[in-house]
């Protein structure tokens, strides 16, 4: 089992603080809004065929976990809150990094990986994350990966982002965030047919409705769309989430996670403000 503690070495402060740290202090709200399945995830799932063995990577709280029922699941994740949720419904899962996945190579005959990738903050790692994948799975078999976009149409959604600076470019991601083409030594993806509108939930709305109507744009829309008129070329951003004040530990955590600079209030809007790091994608940057 690879955690962030073992591994710390190899990840970057920035996914440390505002990914994972975020998503710890989080797990409990975060999964209370994760119920919607995304429809082309789900026909994803129930399309493969019976028996097959599906590891996500990134589960979260596990909500894609048994979605076949003909079919058996695995599930890891980075954040032990949310591995504990999962644990209590009963699923297959572990603590584990998605960069250095803890299976056999071709162990499986699927995998998922649900708005994870964009989570990661270097290309080097972007494509290792990519290559596990590959790995895991077996010649010939079947892998879905969905992230966020950097052309939306609401173009209102990215102005409430704040975009990372030069400044915390260098401190935080360093050399590694800049664009930079590489040849793959790994197996290629014969195609990639979607990549996930991006769904900014919070605690005043409901999932479902967002996934009902914002759905998954196919990726040839996005090939061809125009970039968002916000922060042209601007592709990393920490995004807000809203944890409301009745389901925060005033006195325990959440202080703890103001004073050390991870959260701030709001109180015009009765929350913690946790900021998560995203990398959003440019068109064809998952298919290179």
């Amino acid at each position: 089992m690879m955690t962030d503690e073992t591994n710390s070495h190899l990840t970057p402060d920035i996914e440390k603080k505002y990914v994972h740290g975020v998503y710890d202090a989080i797990a409990s709200h975060f999964s209370s809004t994760r119920f919607a399945k995304w429809p082309k995830v789900a026909n994803f799932l129930e399309t493969l065929v019976p028996g097959s063995l599906i590891i996500d990577a990134g589960c979260g709280n596990g909500k894609y976990l048994g979605l076949n029922p003909r079919c058996f699941f695995m599930g890891c994740d980075l954040s032990a809150p949310l591995i504990s949720i999962c644990s209590q419904r009963g699923h297959e899962v572990l603590v584990a990094d998605a960069l250095c996945l803890p299976y056999r190579t071709e162990s499986f005959d699927a995998a998922i990986s649900i708005a994870v990738l964009h989570h990661l903050s270097t290309e080097e790692r972007r494509k290792k994350a990519v290559e596990e994948l590959a790995r895991v799975v077996v010649k010939g078999g079947s892998i879905l990966i969905t992230v966020w976009a950097v052309e939306q149409e609401d173009k209102n959604l990215i102005s409430r982002w704040t975009p990372l600076t030069s400044k915390y470019s260098e401190e935080w991601v360093g050399a590694g965030l800049k664009s930079r083409s590489s040849k793959s030594s790994g197996p290629a993806l014969e195609s990639i047919e979607e990549q996930e509108v991006i769904d900014d939930v919070s605690n005043n709305h409901d999932e479902l409705k967002l996934a009902e109507n914002a759905g998954i744009q196919p990726i040839s829309n996005l090939l061809h769309g125009k970039p968002a008129e916000f922060g042209v070329g601007q592709q990393d951003y920490f995004v807000p989430w809203h944890l409301p004040y009745h389901r925060a530990e005033i006195a325990g955590a959440t202080a703890g996670a103001i004073a050390s600079g991870l959260a701030r209030k709001d109180d015009k809007k009765g929350a913690i403000i946790y900021d998560r790091y995203y990398h959003v994608f440019a068109e064809g940057e998952l298919e290179r």
